[in-house]
């Protein structure tokens, strides 16, 4: 049996739940949220959207397959802090390199086990994500709290830059060469370009400070606009970036974080939710196809459209704006929050969750067929021809 120091959580309420030191050592704060997944820990740990959020596993044991050197979805782990309640004596699995504990203790994440995990649940659900500490040197609650109500919020933070690539990178297409996309990096996950590359898609991935300009000269075909962390009301380049793309008809295609940035950029507002999305188990139904898909979710912040009250969506509801015709493509049947934009007028198209699903399930990886039927629909309408239609008012995603 391991014998763990005392830790203490503290919520930026006062609640506390005690526990033992898992991981690191230390001590650390962030934004408190909640992941229903019951499977995908090595993901989710290194999934950049995480970047200073604490993140507590509703599944109650954590760590039985170990970690391995394949499935992480960046260079390294970006939670600020970690939470479960039993973490497992003995990693086991065929592809396990190492135990995740001795990861967490190796890249300096402090964490907390033994935590009723259930009841913090039920917390953040009922008062929202909030500031938390976590201490496994500092065991007095009112110290802790203090410097958990010093920390910053995450409404406000403007994190992309922290989390993305410092130099331009190349995933090729796997068989044959179709397409060329730039993607800007506001926190990719290694599975996104992944899945383009088996359709055939070239992906160039780009820092967040690039220019368009600069992702143009790839000589990408399309734009995608990755997902990322942080507060989308500061991301302005970003968008300055995505509306520029628009004027020029650009293929756009935004996941997550990217999609909260199309739709400012396409003049909608972006607002916080209580406690987020964050599992692999969200309901979502698809306003095109009619069909449910259960799908991988991590976000904090959804896009508020105009004219769309309480969350519900009128069927086939247009929504008119600087480049043209926009609907609600996809929400999600737990709260009716937007998960997804369909613009009518012009090449690009948004959900709100993550159809690369590492880990989770494969619903959603349709839409990417749908990028490259987009990005390829594009290359016809600008093929020479005569006859051809060009009208604006067809269907483009």
């Amino acid at each position: 049996m391991v014998k763990r120091r005392p830790a203490i959580l503290v919520l930026e309420d006062g609640r506390t739940f005690p526990g033992e030191a898992y991981g690191s050592v230390g001590e650390t704060f962030g934004e408190a949220v909640f992941n229903t997944g019951m499977t995908g820990y090595q993901e989710t740990l290194t999934d950049p959207s995480y970047h200073r959020q604490v993140v507590v596993q509703t599944a109650p044991h954590i760590g039985n397959t170990g970690v391995n050197g394949e499935d992480d979805e960046s260079g390294r782990i970006w939670v600020a802090g970690y939470v479960v309640r039993d973490p497992a004596r003995l990693g086991s699995n065929w592809r396990a390199t190492g135990g995740l504990e001795d990861r967490l203790a190796t890249e300096g994440v402090v964490g907390i086990s033994g935590v009723d995990t259930r009841a913090l649940t039920r917390h953040l659900r009922d008062r929202g994500a909030m500031r938390v500490g976590i201490s496994s040197i500092d065991n007095d609650p009112q110290s802790l709290l203090t410097r958990v109500r010093q920390s910053p919020q995450m409404v406000g933070a403007d994190l992309s830059a922290e989390v993305s690539t410092a130099e331009p990178y190349v995933v090729e297409a796997v068989g044959e060469h179709r397409f060329t996309v730039a993607a800007l990096d506001l926190g990719i996950k290694r599975n996104v370009p992944r899945r383009l590359a088996t359709r055939g898609v070239t992906t160039h991935v780009l820092p967040a400070s690039s220019s368009i300009d600069q992702l143009l000269a790839t000589g990408a075909d399309a734009i995608f606009l990755s997902p990322g962390p942080g507060d989308p009301a500061t991301a302005d380049a970003p968008v300055a970036l995505a509306r520029e793309a628009l004027r020029r008809e650009v293929p756009l295609f935004g996941i997550c974080f990217g999609s909260q940035i199309l739709g400012r950029a396409l003049g909608f507002g972006t607002y916080k939710l209580g406690y987020g999305h964050r599992g692999i188990n969200q309901p979502v139904l698809d306003r095109v196809t009619g069909k449910v898909e259960v799908t991988s979710h991590n976000h904090g912040f959804a896009v508020q459209v105009p004219g769309v009250v309480g969350g519900a969506v009128v069927p086939d509801q247009v929504i008119d704006t600087e480049f043209g015709r926009v609907q609600v493509s996809h929400v999600c049947l737990n709260d009716n929050v937007v998960e997804g934009l369909r613009a009518v007028d012009v090449p690009a198209f948004t959900v709100q969750y993550h159809p690369e699903a590492a880990a989770g399930p494969h619903d959603a990886d349709y839409l990417f067929d749908r990028f490259a039927e987009l990005i390829e629909g594009r290359a016809l309408d600008q093929r020479p021809s005569e006859g051809r239609n060009h009208s604006k008012g067809r269907s483009n995603a």
